[in-house]
């Protein structure tokens, strides 16, 4: 595909000078140097949360109407919390 971009003339003839320097074309130049930038700018892969199950009975009696404030309370306990 051919598409026209605007470049600064100082660093379209370092990457000219650059490319001679290679042995390349200044489209492989280019091409090069946008693949790198798009590789590195990758989104990373969405976090997954693992599942941290297990296998239990729910809540303790006491505990299965109690408010979060005792739920929090009874964890915390001894714990300076």
């Amino acid at each position: 595909m051919k598409t026209t971009i605007d470049i600064a003339d100082p660093l379209l003839k370092e990457a000219r000078k650059l490319a001679a320097r290679e042995g390349v074309t200044l489209r492989t130049l280019v091409e090069r140097g946008l693949s790198r930038v798009v590789r590195e700018t990758k989104q990373p892969a969405p976090f997954k949360l693992r599942r941290a199950a297990f296998k239990g009975q729910g809540l303790q009696e006491e505990f299965r109407d109690a408010s979060w404030e005792k739920l929090s309370g009874s964890a915390y306990e001894g714990r300076g919390g």
